[in-house]
Protein backbone atom coordinates (compact mmCIF):
# COMPACT_ATOMS: atom_id res chain seq x y z
CA UNK A 1 0.00 0.00 0.00
CA UNK A 2 2.82 2.39 0.89
CA UNK A 3 4.48 1.63 -2.44
CA UNK A 4 1.25 2.49 -4.29
CA UNK A 5 0.89 5.76 -2.36
CA UNK A 6 4.53 6.65 -3.06
CA UNK A 7 4.05 5.92 -6.75
CA UNK A 8 0.87 8.04 -6.86
CA UNK A 9 2.62 10.93 -5.10
CA UNK A 10 5.51 10.70 -7.57
CA UNK A 11 3.12 10.81 -10.56
CA UNK A 12 1.25 13.82 -9.13
CA UNK A 13 4.51 15.64 -8.40
CA UNK A 14 5.76 14.95 -11.92
CA UNK A 15 2.49 16.26 -13.41
CA UNK A 16 2.65 19.47 -11.34
CA UNK A 17 6.28 19.99 -12.32
CA UNK A 18 5.43 19.53 -16.00
CA UNK A 19 2.58 22.07 -15.84
CA UNK A 20 4.84 24.56 -14.03
CA UNK A 21 7.53 24.13 -16.66
CA UNK A 22 4.98 24.68 -19.43
CA UNK A 23 3.82 27.93 -17.80
CA UNK A 24 7.41 29.14 -17.48
CA UNK A 25 8.18 28.36 -21.12
CA UNK A 26 4.82 29.61 -22.45
CA UNK A 27 5.33 31.51 -25.67
CA UNK A 28 4.66 35.23 -24.97
CA UNK A 29 3.92 35.81 -28.68
CA UNK A 30 0.36 35.33 -29.95
CA UNK A 31 -0.80 35.72 -33.56
CA UNK A 32 -4.49 36.34 -34.27
CA UNK A 33 -6.64 37.37 -37.21
CA UNK A 34 -10.10 38.78 -37.84
CA UNK A 35 -12.17 39.33 -40.97
CA UNK A 36 -15.70 40.62 -41.52
CA UNK A 37 -17.45 40.66 -44.89
CA UNK A 38 -20.85 42.27 -45.36
CA UNK A 39 -23.59 43.08 -47.82
CA UNK A 40 -25.68 46.20 -47.28
CA UNK A 41 -28.63 47.74 -49.06
CA UNK A 42 -29.49 51.39 -48.57
CA UNK A 43 -33.14 51.91 -49.60
CA UNK A 44 -32.26 55.42 -50.82
CA UNK A 45 -29.94 53.62 -53.26
CA UNK A 46 -27.26 56.35 -53.52
CA UNK A 47 -25.74 56.64 -56.98
CA UNK A 48 -22.13 56.36 -55.78
CA UNK A 49 -22.99 53.30 -53.64
CA UNK A 50 -21.58 55.01 -50.56
CA UNK A 51 -23.43 55.67 -47.33
CA UNK A 52 -23.65 59.26 -45.96
CA UNK A 53 -20.37 60.94 -45.02
CA UNK A 54 -20.88 60.60 -41.27
CA UNK A 55 -20.81 56.78 -41.55
CA UNK A 56 -17.26 55.42 -41.26
CA UNK A 57 -17.86 51.68 -41.03
CA UNK A 58 -20.03 49.38 -43.17
CA UNK A 59 -20.43 52.28 -45.58
CA UNK A 60 -20.62 50.59 -49.00
CA UNK A 61 -24.00 49.96 -50.57
CA UNK A 62 -25.29 47.12 -52.74
CA UNK A 63 -22.04 45.18 -52.91
CA UNK A 64 -20.20 42.48 -51.00
CA UNK A 65 -17.40 44.28 -49.14
CA UNK A 66 -14.72 43.68 -46.55
CA UNK A 67 -15.39 45.96 -43.60
CA UNK A 68 -12.26 45.01 -41.68
CA UNK A 69 -9.61 42.36 -42.10
CA UNK A 70 -6.63 42.40 -39.77
CA UNK A 71 -3.70 40.31 -38.61
CA UNK A 72 -2.35 41.02 -35.15
CA UNK A 73 0.78 40.04 -33.24
CA UNK A 74 0.70 40.43 -29.45
CA UNK A 75 3.76 40.01 -27.23
CA UNK A 76 3.34 40.04 -23.48
CA UNK A 77 5.53 39.23 -20.51
CA UNK A 78 5.39 40.34 -16.90
CA UNK A 79 7.11 43.67 -17.62
CA UNK A 80 6.76 44.21 -21.37
CA UNK A 81 3.87 44.22 -23.83
CA UNK A 82 3.61 45.12 -27.48
CA UNK A 83 1.00 44.97 -30.23
CA UNK A 84 1.15 45.38 -33.97
CA UNK A 85 -1.81 44.90 -36.28
CA UNK A 86 -2.22 45.59 -39.99
CA UNK A 87 -5.68 46.15 -41.42
CA UNK A 88 -7.57 46.55 -44.69
CA UNK A 89 -11.17 47.14 -45.71
CA UNK A 90 -13.77 49.88 -45.97
CA UNK A 91 -13.33 50.77 -42.30
CA UNK A 92 -9.62 51.43 -42.85
CA UNK A 93 -10.28 53.40 -46.06
CA UNK A 94 -12.70 55.75 -44.29
CA UNK A 95 -11.06 56.24 -40.90
CA UNK A 96 -7.43 56.46 -42.07
CA UNK A 97 -8.08 58.62 -45.14
CA UNK A 98 -6.12 61.56 -43.67
CA UNK A 99 -3.01 59.48 -42.93
CA UNK A 100 -0.11 59.29 -45.43
CA UNK A 101 1.31 56.21 -47.16
CA UNK A 102 1.61 52.95 -45.27
CA UNK A 103 0.19 54.55 -42.10
CA UNK A 104 -3.23 54.02 -43.70
CA UNK A 105 -2.95 50.29 -42.95
CA UNK A 106 -1.64 50.38 -39.37
CA UNK A 107 -4.54 49.37 -37.16
CA UNK A 108 -2.38 49.21 -34.05
CA UNK A 109 1.32 49.50 -33.15
CA UNK A 110 2.37 50.14 -29.57
CA UNK A 111 4.83 49.19 -26.84
CA UNK A 112 4.17 49.11 -23.10
CA UNK A 113 6.50 48.88 -20.10
CA UNK A 114 5.55 48.08 -16.52
CA UNK A 115 7.18 50.72 -14.34
CA UNK A 116 6.31 49.40 -10.88
CA UNK A 117 7.56 46.21 -9.30
CA UNK A 118 4.55 45.65 -7.06
CA UNK A 119 1.72 47.59 -8.72
CA UNK A 120 -0.01 47.24 -12.08
CA UNK A 121 1.35 50.53 -13.41
CA UNK A 122 2.22 50.81 -17.11
CA UNK A 123 3.44 53.32 -19.68
CA UNK A 124 2.36 52.64 -23.28
CA UNK A 125 3.19 54.55 -26.45
CA UNK A 126 2.34 54.28 -30.13
CA UNK A 127 -0.85 53.80 -32.12
CA UNK A 128 -3.56 52.47 -29.83
CA UNK A 129 -7.26 51.75 -29.72
CA UNK A 130 -9.22 54.78 -28.53
CA UNK A 131 -9.85 55.27 -24.82
CA UNK A 132 -13.25 56.76 -25.72
CA UNK A 133 -16.49 54.82 -26.03
CA UNK A 134 -17.80 51.27 -25.67
CA UNK A 135 -17.85 50.35 -29.38
CA UNK A 136 -14.83 49.28 -31.42
CA UNK A 137 -14.13 48.58 -35.08
CA UNK A 138 -14.30 44.83 -34.38
CA UNK A 139 -17.99 44.25 -34.94
CA UNK A 140 -18.20 40.83 -33.27
CA UNK A 141 -17.29 42.45 -29.93
CA UNK A 142 -20.18 44.94 -30.11
CA UNK A 143 -23.88 44.50 -29.34
CA UNK A 144 -24.87 45.66 -32.84
CA UNK A 145 -23.55 44.96 -36.32
CA UNK A 146 -23.09 48.64 -37.28
CA UNK A 147 -21.77 51.38 -35.05
CA UNK A 148 -23.78 54.10 -33.36
CA UNK A 149 -23.57 57.63 -34.76
CA UNK A 150 -21.65 58.74 -31.66
CA UNK A 151 -19.07 55.96 -32.13
CA UNK A 152 -18.56 56.74 -35.82
CA UNK A 153 -17.98 60.42 -34.98
CA UNK A 154 -15.56 60.02 -32.09
CA UNK A 155 -12.09 58.45 -32.21
CA UNK A 156 -11.67 54.74 -32.96
CA UNK A 157 -7.89 55.00 -32.60
CA UNK A 158 -5.28 57.44 -31.28
CA UNK A 159 -1.53 57.92 -31.19
CA UNK A 160 0.57 59.18 -28.32
CA UNK A 161 1.49 57.95 -24.86
CA UNK A 162 -0.43 56.99 -21.74
CA UNK A 163 0.22 56.01 -18.16
CA UNK A 164 -2.32 53.62 -16.66
CA UNK A 165 -3.00 51.95 -13.33
CA UNK A 166 -5.25 49.01 -12.45
CA UNK A 167 -6.03 48.43 -8.78
CA UNK A 168 -5.03 45.17 -7.14
CA UNK A 169 -8.65 44.02 -6.93
CA UNK A 170 -9.28 44.91 -10.59
CA UNK A 171 -12.18 47.24 -9.78
CA UNK A 172 -10.50 50.52 -10.77
CA UNK A 173 -8.66 51.53 -13.92
CA UNK A 174 -7.31 55.05 -14.42
CA UNK A 175 -5.15 56.50 -17.19
CA UNK A 176 -3.84 59.83 -18.42
CA UNK A 177 -2.96 60.39 -22.08
CA UNK A 178 -0.92 62.76 -24.25
CA UNK A 179 -2.14 62.54 -27.85
CA UNK A 180 -1.34 63.76 -31.36
CA UNK A 181 -4.93 64.85 -31.94
CA UNK A 182 -8.49 63.70 -32.49
CA UNK A 183 -8.13 60.29 -34.19
CA UNK A 184 -4.74 61.13 -35.65
CA UNK A 185 -1.54 59.22 -36.21
CA UNK A 186 0.19 62.33 -37.50
CA UNK A 187 -0.77 65.81 -36.32
CA UNK A 188 -2.45 68.23 -38.69
CA UNK A 189 0.01 70.32 -40.72
CA UNK A 190 0.62 73.62 -38.95
CA UNK A 191 -0.49 72.25 -35.57
CA UNK A 192 2.13 72.55 -32.81
CA UNK A 193 -0.10 71.56 -29.91
CA UNK A 194 -0.65 68.24 -28.17
CA UNK A 195 -3.96 66.95 -26.88
CA UNK A 196 -4.79 65.35 -23.54
CA UNK A 197 -7.23 62.77 -22.28
CA UNK A 198 -8.25 60.70 -19.31
CA UNK A 199 -10.06 57.44 -18.64
CA UNK A 200 -11.60 56.26 -15.40
CA UNK A 201 -13.31 52.86 -15.23
CA UNK A 202 -15.03 51.33 -12.21
CA UNK A 203 -16.13 47.69 -12.07
CA UNK A 204 -17.78 47.05 -8.70
CA UNK A 205 -18.51 43.48 -9.81
CA UNK A 206 -18.48 41.30 -12.92
CA UNK A 207 -21.90 42.58 -14.03
CA UNK A 208 -21.36 46.34 -13.97
CA UNK A 209 -18.88 48.63 -15.75
CA UNK A 210 -18.95 52.42 -15.42
CA UNK A 211 -16.63 54.54 -17.57
CA UNK A 212 -15.68 58.20 -17.95
CA UNK A 213 -13.35 59.37 -20.75
CA UNK A 214 -12.34 62.79 -22.03
CA UNK A 215 -10.43 64.65 -24.75
CA UNK A 216 -9.00 68.18 -24.59
CA UNK A 217 -7.12 69.67 -27.53
CA UNK A 218 -7.04 71.49 -30.84
CA UNK A 219 -7.30 69.51 -34.07
CA UNK A 220 -6.70 72.41 -36.48
CA UNK A 221 -3.65 74.42 -37.59
CA UNK A 222 -2.42 77.00 -35.07
CA UNK A 223 -3.60 79.83 -37.33
CA UNK A 224 -7.26 78.87 -36.72
CA UNK A 225 -6.85 77.10 -33.37
CA UNK A 226 -10.15 76.08 -31.79
CA UNK A 227 -10.03 74.24 -28.49
CA UNK A 228 -12.22 71.17 -28.25
CA UNK A 229 -13.51 69.69 -24.99
CA UNK A 230 -15.21 66.31 -25.13
CA UNK A 231 -16.56 63.84 -22.59
CA UNK A 232 -17.86 60.29 -22.98
CA UNK A 233 -19.82 58.53 -20.24
CA UNK A 234 -21.24 55.01 -20.40
CA UNK A 235 -22.44 52.16 -18.25
CA UNK A 236 -22.59 48.46 -19.10
CA UNK A 237 -24.95 46.23 -17.10
CA UNK A 238 -25.38 42.45 -17.21
CA UNK A 239 -28.87 42.45 -15.77
CA UNK A 240 -29.31 38.69 -15.97
CA UNK A 241 -27.73 35.73 -17.73
CA UNK A 242 -29.78 36.52 -20.85
CA UNK A 243 -30.25 40.30 -20.70
CA UNK A 244 -27.60 43.04 -20.98
CA UNK A 245 -27.84 46.82 -21.31
CA UNK A 246 -25.50 49.62 -22.36
CA UNK A 247 -26.26 53.31 -21.95
CA UNK A 248 -23.98 56.09 -23.18
CA UNK A 249 -23.83 59.86 -23.48
CA UNK A 250 -21.34 62.00 -25.41
CA UNK A 251 -21.06 65.78 -25.17
CA UNK A 252 -18.55 68.09 -26.82
CA UNK A 253 -17.80 71.80 -27.04
CA UNK A 254 -15.53 73.60 -29.50
CA UNK A 255 -14.62 77.28 -29.69
CA UNK A 256 -16.60 79.14 -32.34
CA UNK A 257 -13.40 80.87 -33.45
CA UNK A 258 -9.79 81.26 -32.34
CA UNK A 259 -9.65 82.92 -28.93
CA UNK A 260 -13.44 82.97 -28.59
CA UNK A 261 -15.18 82.49 -25.24
CA UNK A 262 -18.24 81.08 -27.03
CA UNK A 263 -18.62 77.41 -27.95
CA UNK A 264 -20.53 75.20 -30.35
CA UNK A 265 -22.07 72.23 -28.55
CA UNK A 266 -22.94 68.75 -29.78
CA UNK A 267 -24.25 65.76 -27.85
CA UNK A 268 -25.57 62.23 -28.29
CA UNK A 269 -27.39 59.77 -25.99
CA UNK A 270 -27.66 56.07 -26.87
CA UNK A 271 -29.16 52.96 -25.29
CA UNK A 272 -28.71 49.35 -26.46
CA UNK A 273 -30.38 46.27 -25.01
CA UNK A 274 -29.29 42.72 -25.84
CA UNK A 275 -31.26 39.54 -25.19
CA UNK A 276 -29.64 36.10 -25.61
CA UNK A 277 -32.19 33.26 -25.38
CA UNK A 278 -29.45 30.71 -26.11
CA UNK A 279 -25.66 30.69 -26.24
CA UNK A 280 -25.73 30.82 -30.04
CA UNK A 281 -28.59 33.26 -30.65
CA UNK A 282 -29.02 36.88 -29.54
CA UNK A 283 -31.10 39.94 -30.40
CA UNK A 284 -30.34 43.62 -29.83
CA UNK A 285 -32.31 46.84 -30.12
CA UNK A 286 -30.77 50.32 -30.19
CA UNK A 287 -32.15 53.82 -29.83
CA UNK A 288 -29.98 56.89 -30.37
CA UNK A 289 -30.07 60.62 -31.01
CA UNK A 290 -27.33 62.90 -32.31
CA UNK A 291 -27.53 66.70 -32.19
CA UNK A 292 -24.86 68.82 -33.90
CA UNK A 293 -26.66 72.05 -34.73
CA UNK A 294 -23.52 73.99 -35.66
CA UNK A 295 -21.97 71.19 -37.76
CA UNK A 296 -18.84 70.71 -35.66
CA UNK A 297 -18.62 67.00 -36.39
CA UNK A 298 -21.19 66.44 -39.15
CA UNK A 299 -21.70 69.02 -41.88
CA UNK A 300 -25.14 69.21 -43.55
CA UNK A 301 -25.39 72.72 -44.98
CA UNK A 302 -28.83 73.10 -43.41
CA UNK A 303 -30.12 75.73 -40.98
CA UNK A 304 -30.57 73.32 -38.10
CA UNK A 305 -27.45 71.29 -38.73
CA UNK A 306 -27.50 67.57 -37.94
CA UNK A 307 -30.32 66.46 -35.63
CA UNK A 308 -31.03 62.80 -36.19
CA UNK A 309 -32.81 60.01 -34.33
CA UNK A 310 -31.97 56.39 -35.10
CA UNK A 311 -33.11 52.92 -34.15
CA UNK A 312 -31.92 49.46 -35.15
CA UNK A 313 -32.87 45.81 -34.72
CA UNK A 314 -30.12 43.21 -34.66
CA UNK A 315 -29.98 39.40 -34.77
CA UNK A 316 -26.83 37.31 -34.30
CA UNK A 317 -26.25 33.59 -34.72
CA UNK A 318 -22.95 31.94 -33.79
CA UNK A 319 -22.52 29.24 -36.43
CA UNK A 320 -19.23 28.17 -34.84
CA UNK A 321 -17.45 29.41 -31.71
CA UNK A 322 -15.35 31.71 -33.94
CA UNK A 323 -17.86 32.42 -36.76
CA UNK A 324 -20.88 34.70 -36.33
CA UNK A 325 -23.64 35.63 -38.79
CA UNK A 326 -25.18 39.03 -38.08
CA UNK A 327 -28.16 40.87 -39.59
CA UNK A 328 -29.39 44.37 -38.87
CA UNK A 329 -32.22 46.65 -39.91
CA UNK A 330 -31.50 50.33 -39.19
CA UNK A 331 -33.41 53.56 -39.74
CA UNK A 332 -32.30 57.18 -39.39
CA UNK A 333 -34.73 60.09 -39.28
CA UNK A 334 -33.39 63.65 -39.54
CA UNK A 335 -35.02 67.00 -38.83
CA UNK A 336 -33.75 68.24 -42.20
CA UNK A 337 -33.61 66.66 -45.65
CA UNK A 338 -30.00 65.48 -45.68
CA UNK A 339 -30.12 62.03 -47.32
CA UNK A 340 -29.67 61.83 -51.11
CA UNK A 341 -31.25 59.11 -53.24
CA UNK A 342 -30.35 57.90 -56.73
CA UNK A 343 -32.57 60.57 -58.34
CA UNK A 344 -30.62 63.28 -56.47
CA UNK A 345 -33.63 64.10 -54.32
CA UNK A 346 -33.18 64.94 -50.65
CA UNK A 347 -35.03 62.98 -47.97
CA UNK A 348 -35.17 63.12 -44.18
CA UNK A 349 -35.24 59.34 -43.77
CA UNK A 350 -32.66 56.62 -44.38
CA UNK A 351 -33.40 52.88 -44.05
CA UNK A 352 -30.75 50.18 -44.49
CA UNK A 353 -30.52 46.41 -44.20
CA UNK A 354 -27.14 44.77 -43.70
CA UNK A 355 -25.85 41.27 -43.08
CA UNK A 356 -22.33 40.07 -42.31
CA UNK A 357 -20.11 37.10 -41.54
CA UNK A 358 -17.25 37.60 -39.09
CA UNK A 359 -14.52 35.09 -38.31
CA UNK A 360 -11.68 35.23 -35.80
CA UNK A 361 -8.79 32.87 -35.14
Amino acid sequence: MKRKLSLLAFVMLAAVSTLHAQEETKDPLKISAYAEVYYQYDFNDPENNTRPGFVYGHNRNNEVSLNLGLVKANYETEKLRANIALGAGTYMNSNYAAEPGVLKNIYEANIGLKISKNKNLWVDAGIMSSHIGFESAVSKDCFTLTRSILADNSPYFESGAKISYTSDNGKWFVSGLVLNGWQRIQRVDGNSTVAFGHQLTYKPNEKITLNSSSFIGNDKPDSIRQMRYFHNLYGSFQISKKLALITGFDIGAEQKAKGSDQYNIWYSPVIIAKYSPTEKLSFAIRGEYYSDEKSVMITTGTENGFKTFGYSLNADYWILPNLVWRTELKNLSSKADIFINRDHNLKNNNLIAVTSLAVSF
